[in-house]
């Protein structure tokens, strides 16, 4: 059991069981910069940090317009038909 932190509220941390992780990573793996400040700052570690332990992983870059509102169902699809894996990066 691990506990997910939720940057909204932390009074009471979520409990969740981890979904089982592969031994290595391969395929495609989409950074969704929601547009918040130095959200960019944090896709750029977290690239260059994925470059460097899995030279194999192909990265792509995407950004919501606004932070303010949910992305656009074109840029989920855009997303979802190119990209195995997602990470959404929230910064301020």
């Amino acid at each position: 059991m691990t506990t997910i932190l939720d940057p909204t509220d932390e009074r009471v941390p979520v409990r969740r069981n981890l979904a089982p992780r592969p031994e290595e990573l391969s395929g495609t793996v989409a950074f969704l910069d929601i547009s918040k400040p130095r959200g960019d700052k944090l896709i750029d570690r977290l690239v260059a940090r994925l470059s460097d332990e899995a030279p194999g992983v192909t990265v792509k870059r995407y950004a919501k317009p606004t932070f303010a509102k949910p992305a656009p169902q074109e840029l989920l699809h855009e997303i979802k038909e190119d990209s195995d894996f997602v990470i959404e990066a929230l910064a301020d």
